[in-house]
C-alpha cells in the first residue's frame, strides 16, 4: 500500500513539475529530495541507495555543471545538428528574417500571455482620418459609377483620377513632413475598405501605391536626395508609381528572376558615369499603363568589381536582387500593352532594352545594391496586412448588409427567403465570416501600426481572401439572378470577377498557406528553433547548449500541458475573462500547447524533409492561423457592445475556429508518415478523441436570423459600406428599400396576409390594395405604406436589361435608359 501511494505521489509530483515547466535545477533538487527521503525512510536498501545516489550525483553534476555538460553531452549533438541543418538560400534567409513576430508567437509557444492580448489597443482613427473617411472618401465614392468604370470605360473617369491626385489618396503612407497624409495602417485599411464597397478598380488604384511601391520603399530606404526628388511628385499626384517585380519567368520564386543589371560605365546627361546596364521584361504590373515612375527589381552583377567593397566577396560578382527608381520615359524603357484581369484597374507590362541608369538610382544608393529582396519582403510583410484584407472586409461588409436586405424582402412560397433553412446555411456563414473579417481587419491593421508582423499579415492575407471567396460565392447563391445579371443594379458581379486577383497577388494563397505561414512561423515564432540555427551557423557551442536544454524543457512542458488539458477538457487552462468566452480561451490555450508540442516533434523527427512536405506543414499552419483568428474574434467581442447579437456572432466565429483547428490537427495526424510519432501526437492532442464539431444548425440559424434585423452588430460590421449613393446607386437603392421597409413593413405584412388568404379581389397589387381599402380592411395610411413597401420590394429584386446595340459595344445606344429603365418598369408594375 505504501509503495503504491509513494509511486502515485512521485508520478503526480513529476507531472506537476512538468506541467508548470520547472527548470532543470528544481528537477535536480526534487529528485535528490525524493532519493534522500527513500533512503532515510528505509524504503530502499543501503546498497540500492548508494548506487542510486552515485548515479544521481553523476547525472546532477553532468547536467548542471555547464562546461562539463557542453563537452560531454552537447558537443556530439551540436555536430549532428550542424550536419542535418538544411541549406538556406539567401532569398529564404531574407524572407525569414524580414518583419517582426507579434501575438502569433504567443499562440505558437503554447502558453499565451492573455494579458498581452487584453492590453493591446486598437489604433483609433484621428479626427483628421475620420474626417477623410466622412468627406473625401464619401465624395470620391459619389463620383464613381462602377458599371461605367467596369463595363464601358474600363478605367476610372478623368475627374476621378484628378480627385484622387488632388486629395492625396496615393500618399496616405507618406509622412506629413514630406507632404503626405501620414495615415495609420488602420486608417489606410478603412479607406481602402470603404472605397472597395463602391468600386474595386478605384480601391486597387489607391491601395497599390500605399502598399508595395516606390513611396514605401523611399520612406524606409531612400536617400535624402531621392526623397527630395520623388516624394513631392508622388504626394501631388504628378508622379504615378508602379513597381515591376513579376514577369513571365518569375512569380513566387524571386531567384528565377531573369531581369539583369550589369555594373559598368555609360553616358548620362552628356557625362560618363558609373551605372547599370539593364534588360528586363515585367508583366502583371498594376498601374504600369499610366505610370510615370517605375520601381524596378532586378538581379545585379558586378563582374569587374567596380563597386569596390560592396562587391567584395560576391561570387562571380553576383550581388543579388536590387531595386531602382527609373522614370517611365527614360531611354530604353517601354510601357507595354495593357492586361485585363477581369477588373478595370490599370495593369500591364513594362520592358527595358539596353537601358542605362546611374548607380545612385538604386533605392538607398549604391550601398543597398543586392539588398532589394529583403527590402521588398519587409515592405510587403506590412502592406500585405492592409490592402488585400481591406478588399476582403469590403466583401464581408457588403455581403452582410445587402444579403440581409435581399433575404428579408425577397419572397418565395410566400416566405422571406432568408427564413429558409437551406438559405440560412449560406447567410449564417456570411454573418459569421463577416464578423470574423472585421475582427481580423482591425486587429491586423492595428498590429501593423505597432510593428511589421510578417507571419500575422500572411495569415490575414490568405484566410481573409479565402473568406471573401466564400462570402461572395454564398451571396451569389442567395441572390441568384439578382447577382448574376450584370448592370448598374448589380453590386456583386465585380467582386465575383475580381476575387481571383485577390487570391493570387501579394503572395499567391497556395504559396502563402503551404510555405509561408508555418515555414516562417515555426522558425520565427518558436522560442528556440531560429536561435539554435543561428548558434549552429555561428559555431557557438555555448549558446547552443543553453538553447538545447531550454528547448528540451519547453517540449516536455508543452507535451504534458497539452495532454493534461486534453484529459480535463481544458478545465485547468487559464482564461483572462469569466462568462461566455472563458471556455473558448481555455480551448485556445489547450490547442496552443498541442501545436507547440507537435511542431517540436515534427521538426525533430522529419528535420529538413519537412520543408518539402507542404501538406503537413500547411495543416500546422492552419492551426496557428485559426488560433490567431480566434484570438482576434475574442478581442473584437470584448471591445464591442457584448450584446446578445454580438455574442451570437462571436460564438459562431469561435465555434468555427475551434472546429477548423481540430480538423487541421486530425488531417495532420492521419497523414503523418512516422507511425510511433503519429500515435504519440494523437494521444497528446486527442487523448479522449476528437470531439470538435462544425458550427451547429442552431447557432448558424441564430446569426442568419440576426442578419435580417436592424441590430447593433449590423452597423458595426458594415460601418464602412458606402450607403449614400442615392436611389440609382446599386447599394443606395437597397439602402433606400431597407429604410422604407422599416416604416412600412407592418402594414405590408397585414396586407400580405389578407392577400395570401384569398380575401382580396383583383389581379395586381394596386387592385388588391384598392379592394382592401374599399372594405376597410386597411386604413388609408396602411394602404399607402403597403404600396410603398411593395414598390421598393420589387425594385430590390429587379435586374437590368439592355438593347442589342448596347451589349455589342454601342454605349450611346441606350445610355440614358440604362439607369432609368428598370426603375421605370418598377413604377409601371
Amino acid at each position: 500500500m505504501f509503495t503504491s501511494i509513494l509511486i502515485l505521489f512521485v508520478l503526480l509530483a513529476a507531472w506537476g513539475l512538468a506541467f508548470v515547466g520547472a527548470p532543470l535545477l528544481v528537477w535536480t533538487v526534487a529528485v535528490g529530495a525524493l532519493l534522500l527521503g527513500l533512503g532515510l525512510s528505509g524504503a530502499i536498501g543501503t546498497t540500492v541507495f548508494a548506487v542510486l545516489g552515485a548515479v544521481y550525483v553523476a547525472a546532477g553534476v553532468l547536467l548542471n555543471l555547464r562546461p562539463l555538460r557542453r563537452a560531454i553531452v552537447t558537443r556530439p549533438i551540436f555536430g549532428a545538428f550542424k550536419r542535418v541543418l538544411p541549406e538556406m538560400s539567401s532569398t529564404e534567409r531574407e524572407a525569414l528574417e524580414a518583419g517582426d513576430t507579434w501575438w502569433e508567437a504567443q499562440m505558437f509557444r503554447g502558453r499565451p500571455d492573455w494579458q498581452q492580448l487584453l492590453a493591446f489597443k486598437y489604433t483609433e482613427l484621428t479626427p483628421e482620418e475620420q474626417s477623410f473617411l466622412d468627406n473625401e472618401c464619401e465624395e470620391l465614392c459619389k463620383m464613381c459609377d462602377d458599371w461605367q468604370i467596369e463595363y464601358e470605360q474600363k478605367d476610372l473617369p478623368p475627374e476621378v483620377w484628378a480627385y484622387i491626385k488632388e486629395h492625396r489618396f496615393l500618399a496616405m503612407l507618406i509622412k506629413k513632413e514630406y507632404g503626405g497624409l501620414g495615415f495609420s495602417a488602420n486608417a489606410q485599411s478603412a479607406v481602402v475598405t470603404k472605397l472597395a464597397t463602391k468600386s474595386i478598380a478605384m480601391a486597387v488604384t489607391v491601395m497599390v501605391p500605399n502598399s508595395l511601391g516606390p513611396g514605401e520603399l523611399l520612406m524606409h530606404y531612400g536617400t535624402d536626395e531621392q526623397k527630395q526628388q520623388w516624394l513631392p511628385g508622388l504626394v501631388s499626384g504628378r508622379e504615378i508609381p508602379c513597381f515591376g517585380l513579376t514577369g513571365p519567368e518569375v512569380g513566387s520564386d524571386a531567384t528565377a528572376m531573369p531581369d539583369l543589371g550589369v555594373v559598368g560605365y555609360g553616358e548620362h546627361d552628356g557625362r560618363k558615369v558609373l551605372g547599370i546596364h539593364l534588360n528586363f521584361s515585367k508583366r502583371y504590373i498594376t498601374l504600369a499603363p499610366v505610370a510615370t515612375v517605375v520601381g524596378l527589381a532586378f538581379k545585379l552583377r558586378d563582374p569587374d568589381g567596380l563597386l569596390g567593397e560592396i562587391s567584395r566577396g560576391a561570387p562571380n560578382g553576383e550581388l543579388g536582387i536590387t531595386c531602382a527608381l527609373i522614370p517611365a520615359d527614360h531611354p530604353g524603357v517601354e510601357i507595354g500593352r495593357r492586361h485585363y484581369p477581369g477588373a478595370a484597374f490599370m495593369n500591364g507590362t513594362i520592358h527595358g532594352k539596353d537601358v542605362f541608369v546611374p548607380i545612385d538610382w538604386i533605392i538607398g544608393g549604391p550601398t543597398m545594391a543586392g539588398k532589394g529582396w529583403r527590402m521588398l519582403v519587409e515592405c510587403l510583410s506590412a502592406g500585405r496586412g492592409i490592402s488585400l484584407p481591406a478588399l476582403a472586409t469590403a466583401a464581408g461588409q457588403v455581403g452582410y448588409r445587402m444579403t440581409g436586405v435581399y433575404g428579408r424582402m425577397r419572397r418565395q412560397f410566400k416566405v422571406s427567403i432568408g427564413k429558409f433553412e437551406g438559405v440560412q446555411e449560406a447567410t449564417g456563414r456570411i454573418a459569421g465570416l463577416g464578423y470574423t473579417l472585421e475582427a481580423m481587419r482591425v486587429m491586423t491593421a492595428s498590429a501593423v501600426d505597432h510593428c511589421a508582423p510578417s507571419v500575422v499579415t500572411a495569415i490575414a492575407k490568405y484566410h481573409m481572401t479565402e473568406m471573401m471567396r466564400k462570402i461572395i460565392s454564398d451571396g451569389m447563391d442567395v441572390m441568384a439572378g439578382k447577382a448574376i445579371q450584370q448592370g448598374p443594379r448589380n453590386f456583386m458581379a465585380t467582386a465575383y470577377k475580381a476575387t481571383p486577383v485577390a487570391i493570387t497577388v501579394e503572395g499567391a494563397n497556395i504559396l502563402t498557406r503551404n510555405l509561408m505561414i508555418f515555414g516562417q512561423g515555426a522558425i520565427r515564432c518558436h522560442e528556440y528553433v531560429f536561435p539554435e540555427m543561428e548558434a549552429a551557423r555561428a559555431d557557438d557551442l555555448k549558446a547552443f547548449d543553453r538553447l538545447l536544454f531550454g528547448h528540451i524543457g519547453f517540449s516536455i512542458n508543452r507535451a504534458v500541458r497539452a495532454l493534461t488539458l486534453g484529459l480535463t477538457g481544458a478545465r485547468l487552462a487559464r482564461s483572462p475573462v469569466s462568462g461566455e468566452l472563458a471556455g473558448y480561451f481555455r480551448r485556445m490555450e489547450r490547442y496552443s500547447a498541442a501545436l507547440a508540442f507537435c511542431s517540436d516533434l515534427t521538426m525533430g523527427v522529419l528535420g529538413g524533409k519537412l520543408k518539402f512536405m507542404e501538406r503537413l506543414s500547411a495543416r500546422l499552419g492552419d492551426v496557428l492561423s485559426q488560433l490567431y483568428i480566434a484570438s482576434s474574434v475574442a478581442k473584437f467581442y470584448l471591445e464591442g457592445s457584448k450584446s446578445e447579437a454580438e455574442l451570437a456572432h462571436a460564438r459562431w466565429a469561435l465555434d468555427n475556429c475551434m472546429y477548423e483547428i481540430a480538423h487541421a490537427f486530425d488531417g495532420f495526424l492521419r497523414n503523418f508518415p512516422v507511425t510511433w510519432a503519429r500515435v504519440l501526437m494523437r494521444t497528446v492532442v486527442f487523448p479522449l478523441g476528437n470531439d470538435a464539431r462544425p458550427v451547429s444548425d442552431r447557432v448558424n440559424a441564430e446569426v442568419a436570423d440576426l442578419l435580417l434585423e436592424p441590430t447593433d452588430v449590423r452597423e458595426r460590421l458594415s460601418w464602412l459600406v458606402f450607403k449614400n449613393g442615392g436611389k440609382h446607386d446599386p447599394i443606395g437603392r437597397m439602402e433606400h428599400a431597407w429604410d422604407v421597409s422599416r416604416e412600412t413593413e407592418t402594414a405590408y405584412q397585414k396586407f400580405y396576409r389578407l392577400a395570401a388568404r384569398g380575401e382580396l379581389s383583383g389581379d395586381s397589387v394596386a387592385d388588391k390594395l384598392a379592394d382592401a381599402r374599399a372594405r376597410d380592411l386597411l386604413s388609408a395610411e396602411e394602404a399607402e405604406q403597403a404600396a410603398a413597401y411593395d414598390r421598393v420590394r420589387y425594385d430590390v429584386i429587379l435586374t437590368d436589361d439592355f438593347s442589342k446595340a448596347y451589349i455589342a459595344g454601342d454605349f450611346d445606344a441606350d445610355r440614358a435608359e440604362v439607369i432609368e429603365m428598370s426603375a421605370a418598369r418598377a413604377r409601371v408594375a
